[in-house]
């Protein structure tokens, strides 16, 4: 039957880039079944469609699969070879017309199981038992005659039912395309394959004809009718294999015709002689077959074509990974099979030689068969006799060191030797006995018989570095014993129980074990590499048996192990124990392993926490960080293990290693000698530890003893320290926009800058929250859509990983870099990452706490100190650092329960420390910008306040103790911000703390409490046994509202920054606010008022100076008073108080409660105060308020009286001497003394801020004038005005109506006034004259003024006597003069009005006072009654002088002539006559006392004012007609 025959071909790519696997994609078969010199032009039909033939490919896609066309194909030519095949020019391949279409269909990864990849990245399938190959599928629209025949090492899969129907016309199975370079690749032969290829190549007849060849496989000769063998392989894939396959031959013809089959003859080729051939054969045609033709002895008879002669020629090519073409392999095969049937005598000589031949066999040949070599080999050690067993053992060290060698790709272990012990080694299926027993009997054996000269032992260094493999073999042959036994008969659900080892061959592997050990040990010492190697794989050998045998015998090497390494040891060998340890302990079953008695606990955890502790303890800082390390890698893995995530298997991990922390807590100093890296670990393992512990063996541990709980807290606080989280411009608040102190910290590096890549294993996944949604990319990322740039491979997606590439890139060689290095979305990822950590560790530190609160409150522990430091100091530490709200959240409920349960301890004197930092950290907090965290500082200030009631009754202390606080915070927080004009604004820090001690005493807050996790009965306090409340919320607003006055007082004082030394009164009035805010507290009350004493000396107000000095030693006195431990008493404070009256606030218990660390009465001393008396006495003598220094002097004397120091009393009594002497001689002067002047100042306009709308009392040195003071003022607030403002000067003293004022400018009114006398009457009509006032000695202390104002009725200032009225406006200032400071504020104003005849009245009074007041005054300085002769003549000569005064007549003129007396109503003009009466009756009194005072000099003057007098009387009839008779 005729076949049309592959005559062509054409190679393409199939993958792009043209990388198949690795490898360039091979043409078709370099042995394809093709005739040489076949023509077939007449068979070519034409092409579908009109191509190119230069080589171009063409696709046309459709679906998933690609439509390829190739036009340039090749003729074969006559006996070609592989090697023609491969020729870069094509020199001997005519082109062939023709196009070839092939529908090729993409294979995508997804589709590819994992377990069928082999090493070479190729997918393998089982492939049919194959007597020839036909690597040719017909694609449906090929050109008739063409086999395209693709071969590659990848499968050209055609999806079957595509658009409904099959591509092909046939079923497409898959199939694997046979690569011949599999023959000649260095690498084992992974499945079964046993092909021969037979290629037909001339038939070189005498007659030239064309012929067919049919090539059959028999099994022998004996019997010629008997059918073929079915061992060819098909043409067609779907049919079974055949009996015969034919093929065409065309000799020496153009053209190829086809013929009926006609046998011409037959060759015989006998396979078993040779098939190792891969040359060409020829062979001899035989005419007739007959039975045993293949005997030497019928030879003769054979009937052959052509003479004889071998003119049939044809090529072999056996592919085959079961019969080896290697001479050595085979011989040792047949050897085998001949030792194993038992076919040969039983002494094995032959087998012994090929054993040993074994080592000469080229690499590619040995590699190729090594898998079946190494079953055999093994079956030998395992029962071969010792002969046999020994030379097989040291072969097959050979061939594992030979390929070791010659195929290493660098790796410790070669990955054929690996794949042999994880796939290939099967034990022998259970056909055989298992390996293990020989190999560890054989091994052992040797290697104590070191004497027999084997060279086999394990002391030589090529069995030692390949140890690994014949331990992984011992420990896969136990395993798959292991499943044999117990496969079939386990019940479902069950695990495998422990395979149990035969007592001979367990201690065979113990002895093995043990040599291998000291060979570890000593080679160690000599620090070679191969120790390390074989200390790991030692490890490894040990962690597979826990799987396998039983744990007790592992146990048992483990044991072995530590006691060959006991103690502290080499640091290399000390390396190697870790090692051990480290690959053990991480067995899955670690935390099940019992202890060495059933009764013990795990006996591997108390080896490791020893050998861990001691490693701690060592020098060298490479282990210590590797077994800081394996802890923490061991407990993540714990924890992360989806076996153990019961509360009890947590409990149980938790107990396993708690151990370690006694150990660290008995030996602190090994933990303070780690660095911080080191102890990071080890903290995150003692916090994980704690965080599982049950409260009963955490109170069991803080029952052992005192001084070890206090270490153990000590611990805690480390952690604190360690895992501190400071945001990068995180300043003491968060929120303050003004600072931003971004340099880099000298603080340790952060945890997760030393972020091991080993850990990635058991946390990578776990750290990952983001859950995939629907339509992400692969990678589970969304990032990749806002960042192409992030997805490139020098920026991985995990963090994990880019810090890993980081560190081992050695970019992070600081902390900064390393940051810096990261992409922004990974480095806020780091950011987060840190914060959750710190507040977790904070979180858990707080809840042990709590536990150790309410178990020392239950008295179940004992505990040895009374401040409950332990507690204290680690709650400051939380405190101190900045935190997330989640920490706040959970921060409160705990300190609440604290205060509740110890609240006695904390709040007591000796915690006074502990207090103010509370108290300050949560005023700290009352300044946050989240609302959250502000609530919760508010509710926290309640909870003190609560306390403060509970065990004091009163905020007094507390009140204290929150100034102090406050004075603290606010050098801290920034109260002022630049506005855009550059003047200063009050800023959202002050605004956020006003609010919140606001809130603090606001009665709804109660609401707040349950939103803070607290009962709402958390505020109320009631004593024992009793029902009452004592919170009292009169209380609570009294001391928010002081703290709140400190604020302002420290934001006023801090707005005035800009204008302090222009405006002196403001600045003066700055630090006297704050003195006031400050008085609860001692210390910052004299600092303020000394700052202010300092100011006032600088503008030279000497009494207000003098002033502070005495409110200072007030302070001082009372406080010395209080505690009854001086010379002074109450009234000595009262006659202060006179002098200043700031002095007598009562603050005594106050003073007592400021006791607070740091802070308090106990520095203020007797001296301290004398010291700021006696400057107030300098002070005072400088501003010459003598009578003054005269009450302060007296308040020294009594100290020095009780001390007898007569010194200094005598320097006292000189000066009060002294002090009299100055106060008589001001007495003495004829003009009267004026310590001051005094002006009222009014306010009106909106660039005076707080002053608007005020009036104010100002005290100004006595030279002073009117027209001084309102140049000063108009300089100090001319600065303050801006563009659309201008300062203007009321002229005037009238009352000012603010609301009628232009509204751009700013008005300031300025009017002299007088200080008023405390006994003065003010409703009289007398005019004043300041002089009368100055009598005897007096304070002067003065908090009225008042001035007198002229009008008239029709709106004009002046007018005639009849029409002038006045009106006296008396002005009381709050607190009195000399005060603290220049100014003092109006508090009330009243007005009197007096008509146009009570002037006249007032004036002629004022006259006659001036003179009965000059005649009675004595003569204080000569003692006798004799008034004084000057001031008498001034005052007779202004009033009874016409010609100077004509005042009298005047009135007299105005009110009593003509019309103005008949308006007057009759009192009124009985008053005013009266008053003229009796002024004419003192005048003439007054003239005749000046007769008798003056000497002969003076009586012109006297006869003149006789005469005046007289003419007075004589004008004053015409009005007044009784005057004659009066006078």
């Amino acid at each position: 039957m005729p076949y049309r025959e592959p005559f062509a071909w054409a190679m393409i790519p199939l993958f792009e880039n043209n990388h198949a696997g690795g490898d360039a994609a091979s043409p078709s078969s370099p042995l394809a079944p093709s005739m040489s010199g076949s023509s077939s032009q007449d068979s070519i039909v034409e092409p579908i469609s009109k191509l190119a033939s230069d080589g171009k490919l063409n696709h046309y896609s459709s679906g998933s699969s690609v439509i390829v066309e190739i036009s340039n194909l090749n003729k074969v030519k006559e006996s070609y070879m592989e090697d023609s095949l491969q020729d870069p020019k094509r020199k001997v391949h005519k082109p062939v017309k023709g196009v070839l279409r092939l529908e090729v269909e993409k294979l995508h990864n997804d589709r590819n199981e994992a377990d069928t990849i082999s090493e070479g990245g190729s997918i393998t399938n089982e492939l049919h038992d194959a007597g020839e190959l036909n690597n040719g599928r017909h694609s449906r629209n090929s050109i008739d005659g063409i086999h395209s025949s693709l071969n590659s090492s990848a499968i050209v899969k055609k999806d079957t039912h595509q658009n409904g129907q099959s591509s092909n016309g046939e079923n497409g199975n898959n199939f694997q395309a046979f690569d011949f370079r599999m023959m000649a690749r260095s690498e084992p032969f992974s499945q079964l394959f046993h092909c021969l290829y037979v290629y037909p190549l001339t038939v070189s007849l005498s007659r030239k004809r064309n012929l067919f060849v049919r090539v059959e496989l028999r099994k022998d000769d004996s019997d010629i009718r008997k059918l073929p063998v079915e061992a060819v392989h098909p043409r067609d894939q779907n049919s079974t294999l055949q009996k015969c396959a034919h093929t065409q031959i065309s000799v020496g013809t153009r053209m190829s015709c086809y013929h009926d089959e006609v046998i011409v003859g037959y060759a015989a080729l006998p396979l078993s002689t040779h098939i190792q051939l891969l040359s060409d054969v020829s062979l001899p045609i035989l005419r007739e077959l007959v039975p045993h033709y293949l005997q030497e002895s019928g030879k003769e008879k054979m009937d052959y074509l052509e003479d004889g002669k071998t003119v049939f020629r044809l090529r072999l090519r056996l592919c085959s990974s079961l019969f080896p073409v290697n001479e050595r392999i085979r011989d040792f095969f047949v050897e085998y099979d001949r030792h194993t049937l038992h076919t040969s005598p039983p002494w094995g000589s032959e087998l012994l030689e090929a054993i040993n031949s074994l080592k000469n066999v080229e690499s590619i040949a040995l590699l190729q068969f090594l898998q079946p070599i190494l079953n055999m080999l093994l079956h030998l050690i395992g029962d071969g006799g010792e002969t046999l067993q020994v030379a097989a053992f040291r072969a097959m060290v050979n061939i594992l060191t030979r390929v070791q060698q010659e195929s290493s790709d660098g790796a410790e272990r070669n990955k054929f030797l690996v794949n042999y012990v994880d796939f290939a080694f099967d034990d022998f299926g259970d056909r055989q006995t298992p390996v293990y027993p020989g190999l560890s009997t054989v091994w052992g054996s040797l290697a104590r018989s070191k004497a027999k000269g084997y060279r086999v032992g394990p002391v030589y260094d090529d069995v030692l570095a390949m140890a690994w493999f014949f331990l992984e073999l011992i420990v896969k042959s136990m395993g798959l014993e292991q499943s044999r036994l117990f496969y079939h008969n386990l019940p479902l659900g069950e695990d495998v129980p422990p395979l149990q080892l035969k007592e001979g061959v367990f201690r065979c592997i113990m002895q093995l074990f043990d040599c291998l050990l000291t060979e570890v040990h000593e080679r160690c010492k000599k620090g070679l590499n191969l120790a390390k190697r074989l200390n790991s794989t030692l490890a490894f050998f040990c962690y597979d048996l826990l799987s396998i045998i039983e744990p007790r015998q592992v146990f048992e090497l483990v044991s072995l192990y530590m006691d060959k390494f006991a103690g502290v040891c080499q640091s290399v060998l000390h390396d190697c124990k870790l090692t051990f340890l480290q690959i053990i302990c991480d067995h899955d079953l670690f935390v099940e392993m019992p202890g060495r008695d059933p009764t013990d606990r795990n006996y591997l955890s108390s080896v490791l926490i020893q050998e861990i502790f001691l490693t701690l303890d060592h020098d060298d800082l490479s282990q210590r960080a590797k077994a800081a390390r394996v802890l923490v890698v061991l407990i993540c893995k714990h924890e992360f293990d989806a076996r153990y995530q019961k509360s009890e298997d947590k409990l149980y991990i938790a107990q396993l290693y708690f151990p370690l922390i006694g150990q660290i807590l008995d030996e602190m100093p090994v933990f303070y000698n780690l660095n911080a890296i080191e102890k990071r670990e080890v903290l995150v393992v003692i916090l994980q530890i704690i965080r599982n512990l049950d409260d009963t063996t955490l109170i069991k541990a803080w029952q052992q003893s005192i001084a070890r709980t206090r270490l153990f807290f000590k611990l805690l606080e480390e952690c604190i320290t360690h895992f501190e989280h400071n945001r990068t411009g995180d300043s003491l608040l968060l929120g303050s926009s003004s600072r931003s102190p971004d340099a880099e910290r000298p603080a340790s590096p952060k945890y997760s800058d030393r972020l091991s890549p080993s850990v990635n294993a058991y946390l990578s996944e776990a750290s990952r929250h983001e859950i995939r949604p629907q339509g992400t990319p692969e990678n589970g990322y969304m990032w990749n859509r806002i960042s192409p740039q992030l997805s490139s491979p020098n920026q991985p997606y995990s963090l994990r990983e880019a810090l890993a590439q980081a560190q081992s890139s050695r970019i992070g060689s600081t902390a900064r870099a390393l940051r810096e290095s990261l992409h922004p979305i990974l480095r806020q990822k780091l950011e987060l990452w840190e914060e959750n950590l710190s507040t977790a560790v904070s979180l858990e530190v707080l809840g042990i706490i709590d536990k150790f609160s309410v178990a020392a409150a239950s008295r179940s522990i004992s505990t040895d100190y009374a401040k409950l430091d332990c507690v204290t100091s680690i709650l400051m530490g939380l405190l101190s650092r900045s935190q997330p709200l989640t920490f706040w959240k959970a921060f409160l409920p705990v300190v609440y329960n604290i205060f509740s349960l110890h609240g006695a301890t904390l709040m007591a004197r000796e915690n006074d420390r502990f207090l103010k930092q509370i108290a300050f950290h949560l005023l700290r907090l009352a300044v946050f910008r989240n609302d959250s965290v502000r609530k919760r500082a508010v509710v926290g200030l309640q909870i003190l306040v609560r306390n403060s009631f509970n065990y004091f009754k009163s905020t007094t202390r507390l009140r204290v103790m929150l100034t102090i606080t406050l004075s603290e915070l606010l050098s801290d927080v920034q109260v002022t911000q630049m506005k855009s004009d550059g003047s200063l604004e009050e800023s959202g820090e002050a605004r956020r703390l006003r609010k919140s001690l606001e809130e603090m005493a606001d009665v709804r807050s109660k609401d707040q409490l349950n939103d803070c996790g607290l009962p709402v009965t958390a505020l109320e306090v009631a004593a024992e046994g009793s029902t009452d409340n004592r919170w009292s919320w009169v209380e609570v607003k009294h001391l928010s509202k002081c703290l709140v006055q400190a604020l302002d007082a420290g934001l006023e004082h801090a707005l005035l920054g800009s204008v302090m030394s222009v405006d002196r009164c403001a600045a003066a009035e700055g630090f006297y606010k704050l003195a006031l805010a400050y008085a609860p507290v001692p210390d910052l009350h004299i600092m303020w008022l000394l700052h202010l004493c300092d100011a006032h000396q600088e503008m030279q107000s000497w009494a207000e100076a003098a002033q502070c000095a005495v409110a200072v030693a007030g302070v001082i006195m009372q406080a010395l008073v209080g505690r009854n431990d001086a010379v002074w008493s109450k009234e000595h404070v009262a006659s202060l108080c006179r002098i200043c009256p700031i002095v007598g606030t009562d603050i005594g218990a106050e003073v007592a409660a400021a006791e607070v660390e740091g802070y308090g009465a106990s520095k203020l001393t007797v001296d301290s105060a004398v010291k700021y008396l006696q400057l107030a006495n300098k002070l005072f003598a400088q501003a010459e308020l003598y009578h003054f220094s005269a009450s302060i002097q007296e308040l020294i004397i009594p100290v020095y009286k009780s001390r007898r120091s007569y010194g200094q009393l005598a320097k006292c009594h000189t000066s009060l001497t002294s002090i009299y002497e100055s106060i008589l001689e001001q007495e003495a002067s004829p003009i009267p003394f004026i310590d001051a002047t005094y002006y009222r100042v009014g306010f009106y306009g909106e660039r005076f801020g707080k002053l608007n709308k005020r009036e104010y009392v100002f005290r100004e040195p006595r030279d002073v004038r009117l027209g001084d003071i309102m140049e000063k003022l108009s300089h100090t607030y001319e600065a303050k005005m801006d563009v659309n403002h201008t300062l203007h000067i009321i002229p005037d003293s009238r009352q000012v109506n603010a609301d009628e004022l232009q509204p751009g400018v700013c008005y300031l009114q300025i009017t002299a006034v007088d200080p008023v006398m405390e006994d003065e009457d003010l409703e009289s009509r007398r005019e004043r004259i300041f002089s009368l006032s100055t009598g005897s000695v007096r304070a002067r202390v003065f908090d009225r003024f008042l001035f007198d104002t002229p009008f008239t009725k029709n709106g004009k200032t002046q007018g005639g006597l009849e029409d002038q009225w006045k009106r006296r406006t008396v002005l009381q200032t709050e607190g009195s003069f000399p005060a603290l400071v220049n100014r003092l504020v109006v508090i009330k104003s009243e007005s009197l009005e007096f008509s146009p005849v009570e002037n006249a009245i007032g004036m002629i009074e004022t006259r006659t006072a001036a003179l009965r007041n000059e005649l009675e005054e004595p003569r204080s300085s000569e003692g006798d009654q004799l008034p004084r002769l000057q001031s008498l003549q001034r005052i007779l000569q202004g009033s009874v002088a016409v010609q100077v005064n004509s005042g009298v007549l005047s009135v007299c003129t105005a009110f009593l002539s003509g019309e103005p007396a008949t308006r007057l109503r009759s009192q009124e003009l009985q008053q005013l006559i009266a008053a003229l009466l009796e002024f004419m009756a003192v005048c003439k009194r007054a003239i005749r006392v000046h007769f008798r005072l003056i000497g002969e000099e003076d009586q012109e003057f006297h006869t003149q004012l006789v005469n005046g007098f007289q003419s007075l009387t004589a004008e004053l009839s015409h009005y007044i007609p009784a005057i004659l008779s009066e006078l």
